[in-house]
């Protein structure tokens, strides 16, 4: 079983040009990159669909990864927004979370919510 996030999006245009500019997400099929609807996004294994729709609870998505440090500097380096934001230090930069975790947190430009993790060795 494979599952594939849906996430809602205000501006499709600008989602796309966040996953995969940032992102390092992949357009699954080119041809249909003015689809008005939903688009497909791969990363190796992992996909997600993209929908415009306004309006529409936003989600959040764990992302496991090999190195979130590394993630975390190439995405800063392509443009990523550093909200400096005192109350989700997690949003500013990886901390090592109580749960096992080291992590970030990405919003994306429509609200949805990416975690980026990387499990801390004992």
């Amino acid at each position: 079983m494979k599952i594939i996030p849906l996430l809602r999006c205000n501006d499709l245009k600008e989602a796309i040009a966040f996953y995969t500019n940032v992102l390092d997400f992949t357009l699954k099929y080119p041809e249909e990159a003015d689809n008005e609807w939903v688009i497909e996004l791969i990363n190796n294994d992992a996909e997600i669909l993209l929908a415009s729709r306004d309006g529409t609870p936003r989600i959040a998505i764990c992302v496991i990864v090999d190195n979130v440090d590394a993630i975390f500097r190439k995405y800063v380096g392509r443009g990523l927004v550093v909200p400096n934001n005192p109350n989700s230090p997690v949003h500013n930069s990886p901390i090592d979370q109580t749960w096992g975790m080291r992590e970030f947190y990405v919003n994306d430009p429509s609200g949805n919510t990416l975690r980026f993790a990387t499990q801390l060795t004992e």
